[in-house]
């Protein structure tokens, strides 16, 4: 599929919190349970993002600039020593799964970040989710921790394993 990767733009807020909102109504990808608003995504997530540094947000468009998925290196942990640490996330529109989006949006990402202060990356995957667990093996991320029983989304408990990535070496 030939897609553009790009950084963010303020006009894609809504695009993206309706993708995003898909996945709380529909999946235990992410333990999120209420959908957001445009202006609660706008505040709370999209500020968090910047064209250069460790947190970025990437976007995956078609010719048409239709908003096929997009990427994030987002802080791991509030206290200043996990600063060289981030989590990364991937959400793809549906019709764009399977057809290398999510491959070429984490190498714009993963490139993106090893020009920034960096060492690791890590990303939580509920489980069961093959799909996750196959684009994060291919980037070199390799599981480092199981939390059992960890979130309850629809009247059941879910599993997630933790991956890590070394992005630089001390």
């Amino acid at each position: 599929m030939d897609i553009i990767v790009r950084d963010f733009c303020d006009t894609d807020i809504v695009a993206l919190t309706e993708l995003y909102n898909q996945y709380i109504a529909a999946t235990t990808i992410t333990f999120d349970l209420v959908p957001y608003t445009v202006e609660q995504r706008r505040d709370r997530w999209m500020s968090h993002y910047k064209p250069s540094g460790r947190h970025r947000l990437l976007v995956a468009e078609n010719h048409e600039q239709q908003i096929l998925g997009y990427a994030t290196s987002s802080r791991f942990a509030l206290k200043a020593a996990y600063d060289t640490s981030v989590e990364t996330s991937i959400y793809l529109s549906p019709n764009a799964q399977g057809q290398g989006v999510g491959t070429q949006l984490y190498s714009a990402l993963f490139k993106a970040i090893a020009k920034e202060d960096v060492h690791r990356a890590y990303a939580g995957i509920t489980l069961p989710n093959a799909a996750s667990m196959a684009i994060h093996h291919k980037f070199g991320f390799e599981q480092v921790g199981l939390f059992r029983e960890v979130g309850r989304k629809f009247d059941r408990y879910w599993d997630v394993a933790w991956l890590e990535k070394t992005i630089s070496q001390p």
